[in-house]
């Protein structure tokens, strides 16, 4: 081989080289990537827990329970839950002794000296339909003038119906309980004899129970607008033709619940109606689109501490030698068990001493955080950055965004509510798998928010729900008629 051949093989292979070198830092970038993807659970993220066995998924450290102490069971002074004694029963079932004493007296004819014991026994009674006949009479006055009596708004003009009762079952095993329509059908049948209704009725229920509701659901909405701290939260949902997916947009207080189908952008946030007017405090995820200045009106942001506690505890697992990630936790832990504990005492913000010691030592560990993990150059919405990194600017830039609660203990420091009140709507979704009709879902979700609201007032579902069916639904007490 000649001495050009062999400086032009070299060149050719030192070509090669680079290539592969350039390959194996792209690759080595991916499999990071993928498995800082795989990494990710409900204990680092803002996944749910249903998705911690899904295959390759690994799932979360257990937490470590601090022992009280206490032993198990119920403790001593705590509020029981058993049956309570009833002092007039609905029947009296009396229990003789039979047969003959050992003198041969029959003792059916004994004399009667007293109860010696009572047990009361709570049961529901049997199932069965009643069926009612209501008739029409016409009359004639002595004038010669008829009339004609009139149906109570509650009976169907038709010649056969199912009463209030039976439909508001039907509503309640759909919406409240996430039981299948067929299945549904199913158990009526079984308690009305064998028949059933159709599945079309059972569907039907939905949009006329909505109806019955919409004006209740437009007042707690209202309700809800008013509201000082307000919890904001989204979740996807399979809804529509097969591959679509829709966001369930939540509004939570303690004492009221609105939900919305549509998207997870502006307008859909507009279309739910609250945020464009709402003059509180809103406590969401940290999504970008609750910081846009549509929403002028806001008084202020509180970020999710639960998410934030989530987000460095993935930034644990990705620098286990750095320090700042657990300081900034254990300051924020530190500072919610203060935020409960002022509020328990009637105190209207965290003690000064045990606020300001927690707040540097949280503002430390963002500090060092920031000069540990860089910032990679580039464009802001298009750049890539390290894990933690934009954690730990957001938590240097909306500070008071963070740490709102620590001065007002009117301000939940985690939205764990409106989380809970989202659950339902996935438990929804495994059992339907997809829905497939936006109208009748979003029918559940007005229907849900009437029901959920009545439940955190004490109302009983199944008397809110049979309040709506007859024309009569329960309304928020700010909005009762006088």
């Amino acid at each position: 081989m000649s001495r050009d051949e062999l400086i032009a093989l070299v060149r050719e292979q030192a070509g090669v080289i680079s290539g592969l070198r350039e390959a194996n830092v792209a690759l080595e970038g991916r499999v990071r990537q993928l498995e800082r993807q795989i990494s990710r659970n409900s204990g680092n993220s803002s996944m749910p827990p249903a998705s911690d066995d899904l295959p390759g998924r690994t799932k979360p450290m257990p937490k470590r329970v601090k022992g009280s102490g206490r032993k198990r069971g119920r403790q001593q002074g705590a509020k029981g839950s058993s049956l309570s004694w009833v002092s007039n029963p609905d029947e009296w079932v009396p229990h003789r002794p039979d047969g003959c004493c050992a003198c041969g007296a029959d003792l059916a004819h004994a004399r009667d000296v007293g109860v010696v014991r009572s047990h009361q026994v709570h049961d529901l009674p049997e199932v069965d339909i009643k069926v009612s006949q209501h008739d029409v009479y016409r009359v004639r006055c002595g004038c010669g003038a008829e009339h004609v009596g009139v149906l109570p708004a509650e009976v169907s003009a038709a010649p056969v119906s199912y009463g209030p009762n039976l439909k508001t079952l039907v509503v309640y095993l759909l919406v409240y309980q996430h039981v299948p329509v067929q299945r549904c059908v199913q158990l009526i049948a079984d308690l009305c004899g064998g028949t059933g209704p159709s599945d079309g009725f059972v569907h039907g229920m939905l949009a006329r129970c909505a109806t019955a509701v919409a004006e209740v659901v437009a007042l707690i909405k209202t309700l809800i607008t008013l509201a000082h701290v307000v919890g904001f939260d989204e979740t996807t949902l399979r809804c529509g033709a097969a591959g679509e997916k829709k966001y369930v947009l939540s509004a939570s207080t303690e004492n009221a619940t609105a939900y919305h189908l549509g998207g997870r952008d502006l307008d859909s946030f507009a279309e739910f109606g609250i945020l464009p007017a709402f003059a509180g405090v809103a406590v969401h995820d940290r999504y970008v689109n609750y910081f846009h200045p549509r929403w002028e009106n806001l008084a202020g942001h509180q970020a999710c501490a639960a998410h934030l506690l989530r987000d460095f505890a993935d930034a644990a697992e990705n620098y286990p030698d750095a320090l700042w990630p657990v300081q900034a936790a254990r300051a924020l832990r530190g500072l919610i068990t203060a935020w409960h504990l002022a509020g328990e005492a009637g105190l209207p913000t965290i003690a000064d001493d045990v606020r300001d010691k927690l707040v540097l030592e949280f503002r430390r560990a963002v500090r060092v955080g920031l000069s540990q993990v860089p910032r990679v150059p580039g464009p802001r919405h298009s750049t890539a950055q390290r894990p933690g990194r934009e954690l730990l600017e957001f938590c240097r830039d909306h500070e008071h965004d963070v740490l709102r609660f620590t001065t007002d203990t009117r301000i939940w420091p985690t939205n764990n509510i409106s989380e809970r009140d989202l659950r339902p709507t996935k438990t929804q979704q495994k059992i339907s798998g997809r829905l497939t009709n936006q109208d009748i879902t979003q029918h559940r979700l007005d229907i849900r928010s009437y029901i959920d609201t009545a439940r955190k007032q004490g109302i009983n579902v199944m008397t809110a729900l049979r309040q709506a069916i007859t024309g009569n639904p329960w309304r928020p007490p700010d909005f009762a008629p006088a």
